[in-house]
């Protein structure tokens, strides 16, 4: 397995490295985001792991340009921003997971196999198009519409409606949604989930007279179309 790491700190970046290494990963290190986002796209990655603050090119500007044209490669953000807002930035720039520094390497390690596992699994048996009432999802195009007006999702906000539209008519809670959507490691203590519902809502029920978005008290979210 090849992850190429973005970190300008060299101390971090040898420590995370030999880490890595030492579990059978070979790391390539960038340290500036222009040279990661250029190694990123010119190279065959199984992971990409960024700091946020870098010199010539930002963790976000990296990340958003990746996912753009790499979109099937696991994002990993490592960073000591740590807010909810630098959380929801980096979420909604693409990435797939967020850690915040300092951190252990076991929780690393955690993650990373976490993700790479995540990845590895295909959508079985669940095709491109899903529909519910008026809303439909490609899946290959990641195109929009409700009542055939497109409707413009962040990537986390994408991930989100296509996990509800995959399991309609179902209460989903507020821990199964962070497993799925958000990978295990999503703390359950934050308002994370209720935000991007929020966003959710917003997108697909506001300017619509047929809300598909509900709440189950003490329960979970529920996509249906009463």
């Amino acid at each position: 397995m090849e992850i190429l790491l973005i970190e300008d700190d060299q101390r971090v970046a040898e420590l995370i490295q030999r880490g890595l290494q030492e579990q059978g990963f070979e790391v390539m290190v960038a340290f500036d985001g222009a040279t990661g986002v250029k190694l990123a796209l010119n190279n065959s990655y199984d992971l990409v792991i960024t700091d946020i603050i870098l010199p010539n090119k930002n963790g976000i500007e990296v990340c958003k340009e990746i996912r753009t044209l790499k979109p099937d490669i696991p994002l990993m953000m490592l960073t000591a921003l740590g807010t909810t807002d630098d959380k929801v930035e980096g979420f909604d720039a693409g990435a797939d997971d967020y850690l915040v520094k300092p951190f252990e390497m076991r929780e690393l390690l955690v993650r990373i196999r976490s993700l790479l596992k995540r990845y590895s699994k295909k959508a079985e048996n669940i095709g491109f198009l899903l529909k519910i009432a008026d809303l439909e999802m490609n899946r290959h195009t990641k195109i929009v519409k409700r009542n055939n007006t497109e409707i413009h999702l962040t990537p986390k906000e994408f991930k989100l409606l296509e996990y509800m539209m995959q399991n309609p008519a179902r209460v989903l809670s507020k821990a199964e949604i962070a497993e799925k959507v958000w990978d295990t490691h999503f703390d359950t203590g934050t308002n994370f989930i209720d935000v991007y519902i929020n966003y959710l809502r917003k997108k697909i029920d506001k300017n619509f007279e047929k809300k598909l978005i509900h709440t189950k008290s003490g329960m979970g979210f529920i996509l249906k179309e009463k």
